[in-house]
């Protein structure tokens, strides 16, 4: 009866349930990464009152820092420390909880005072420490499919989490390689990832990058984007049916020092998620089609 009623109380696995029964869905959006303090308030202060009218449970995301930059000379973000102290101030500014991404083991305690899902990157998806790590915290764990992954190898990873003491926790669809710099998104998986037993997610900005596609006037590369396609993956999520929507958004897209190309346009959120909504409200993608193969008789 104790364990029981404890587990009851777990933000966590309060959270967790919250989302999980999230209708249409719930949505994790938020600047790629943290600017500045300033930058990244106004960001959350204007996306909360977005999902908040039309009654979207939202976790706000951004990074700390963005190690697996193109370019060393690329911007990183603030580091773990300092940006940790801008996401709590986040928190507590704007009662809204908060998603944030790690790249080693050691970073996972500090980062488990402060976030309530911990994302692992999708080139991290099969690393068993970083995945133990972080699962003992006792977060939310929300897993990024690698772009070099078949959506089935997400239930082991999910299991890695389970068998770490954690239930918590959510895989996320973010696109496949497809040749040298391009990523493709094939709905299927959004259905094959329910194998993992747990809520489905939809990266609709990651999963139109085109890695390491843009040629510098310098010399090097950077990678693009097709943001004009963002729509039409976020319209075939719902339409399946993904428990969740992942959505990187800024107030002025060509000037982010991070995955521009593939930023949402903050002004057009409010608009996007609309049609969403709408779209979900006349799909059964939740609910699986029994199909009938008797014969068919006059």
């Amino acid at each position: 009866m104790e364990d029981s009623f404890s587990h009851q109380m777990d933000p966590s696995a309060l959270l967790y349930n919250q989302l999980k029964a999230a209708h249409p869905f719930f949505l994790l959006a938020g600047p790629n990464v943290i600017e500045s303090e300033e930058h990244i308030m106004k960001m959350a202060k204007h996306i909360k009152a977005i999902s908040s009218k039309f009654g979207i449970p939202l976790v706000f995301k951004s990074s700390f820092d963005k190690a697996n930059r193109t370019s060393s000379k690329s911007f990183r973000g603030p580091g773990m420390v300092e940006g940790l102290k801008i996401l709590e101030k986040v928190k507590v500014a704007y009662d809204i909880p908060i998603v944030t991404d790690v790249h080693e083991a050691s970073q996972c305690e500090a980062v488990g005072r402060v976030a309530d899902i911990i994302q692992i990157p999708a080139f991290l998806c099969r690393q068993t420490d970083l995945l133990v790590a972080a699962a003992q915290t006792g977060k939310i764990i929300n897993i990024k499919k690698g772009q070099f992954c078949a959506p089935s190898v997400m239930a082991n990873s999910a299991e890695k989490v389970r068998l770490a003491g954690n239930p918590n926790v959510m895989v996320c669809e973010r696109g496949t390689m497809f040749g040298y710099n391009d990523l493709i998104v094939d709905p299927r998986n959004l259905e094959w990832l329910r194998e993992a037993n747990c809520p489905v997610v939809a990266d609709i900005t990651h999963s139109l990058q085109q890695p390491a596609g843009k040629k510098l006037d310098g010399g090097g590369v950077a990678s693009g984007g097709l943001r004009e396609l963002i729509p039409c993956i976020a319209r075939t999520s719902v339409a399946v049916g993904v428990d969740g929507i992942f959505m990187e958004v800024h107030d002025d897209p060509l000037s982010a020092p991070v995955d521009g190309p593939t930023q949402w346009p903050l002004r057009h959120l409010e608009e996007l998620l609309e049609e969403l909504i709408a779209i979900s409200r006349v799909s059964k993608g939740k609910k699986p089609f029994n199909i009938d193969l008797t014969p068919f008789r006059e």
